[in-house]
């Protein structure tokens, strides 16, 4: 493991009486802005639970250069976790609970107070720092979360559902402040969402989680630029369903998205048919003019990140 690198883990299981939540996985992941995708229960939550050391698995895996089993203290005092449920006692105020973080991660409490108005202050709750976070807004809630996991001054941060039960507004000021934090600071950030807006805007990498399994690791461009290879958008004057089924007898791989048809060009479709590689959508309009079907609209397809993801775990399913 590099300096470089973030996260390392071989062959990680974990299990939850008969669900299994993590499905052998394997990675290692660089430093920057990393986003952990999935759907709700595809393991995201469990897997940074792991890497912090607060459950239990099968395999290895390392932080920063510290084995999760063996130095555990060693990973929290250089990680900032921003958990997806509150995580204050009752009855405290923000100050309390960021001065209690940071003697938690091994600061001395002089410091550690010292620390907690700072970063409290940086959040937008200076005003507010002696109030109760029982009484807070929700906003207010996810933003002492954040200073708490801040405060004192981890390498890597991370951020279960950072955004959660925000309004808009509230989710797009969460994700500029979260954003500014790698120029700030200097630190790495992974954030866990369902959210494909929230990855989109802070992070430059991304990991995608399908009930357990890695589907995809690397950037969030080139993500894009292989889902969208080869990949054409079609719509017809009528005749979709004929259409649709001549394409797939041609060995063409055909989604559909209303009336219209997401069609992947493979080469070796192309050559068994005898197509120029340089001239794919050839093979389109001959399809459609035997079947005597109008093309009204053919384009290639500019793929959201929304749309890569769900290509890549189509693709994961079918491997």
């Amino acid at each position: 493991m590099t300096a470089a690198t973030l996260l390392e883990f071989s062959d990680v299981h974990k299990r939850y009486g008969a669900h299994h939540a993590l499905r052998g996985l394997s990675l290692s992941v660089p430093a920057g802005t990393v986003g952990l995708l999935g759907p709700n229960g595809a393991g995201k939550s469990t897997l940074m639970k792991v890497l912090l050391g607060l459950l239990p698995f099968d395999g290895t895996a390392a932080v920063l250069g510290h084995d999760v089993r063996a130095q555990p203290s060693q990973i929290r005092a250089r990680v900032g976790y921003m958990p997806e449920r509150d995580c204050h006692l009752v009855g405290m105020s923000a100050v309390e609970l960021c001065g209690y973080a940071a003697e938690l991660s091994g600061l001395p409490p002089s410091e550690a107070m010292q620390r907690a108005h700072m970063v409290l202050e940086f959040v937008g709750l200076g005003d507010k720092r002696y109030q109760r976070i029982d009484g807070y807004s929700t906003g207010q809630k996810q933003r002492v979360k954040l200073a708490q996991a801040l405060v004192h001054d981890p390498k890597l941060l991370l951020l279960d559902e950072p955004t959660n039960g925000l309004d808009p507004q509230g989710r797009d000021e969460m994700l500029t402040l979260v954003k500014s934090l790698p120029a700030r600071t200097g630190c790495s950030i992974v954030l866990s969402s369902h959210l494909l807006h929230d990855v989109e805007k802070v992070c430059e990498r991304a990991i995608l989680l399908h009930e357990g399994k890695i589907v995809y690791s690397g950037t969030i461009e080139a993500l894009r630029k292989e889902g969208q290879k080869d990949v054409y958008e079609l719509r017809v004057k009528d005749g979709e369903d004929r259409l649709q089924k001549a394409l797939e007898q041609k060995g063409l791989r055909v989604e559909r998205e209303g009336l219209m048809l997401v069609v992947q060009l493979h080469n070796n479709v192309l050559r068994a048919h005898n197509i120029d590689d340089a001239r794919p959508t050839d093979l389109l309009f001959a399809v459609a003019a035997a079947e005597d079907v109008q093309v009204r609209h053919l384009a290639p397809r500019r793929l959201t990140l929304e749309n890569a993801f769900v290509r890549a775990v189509n693709e994961a399913k079918a491997s």
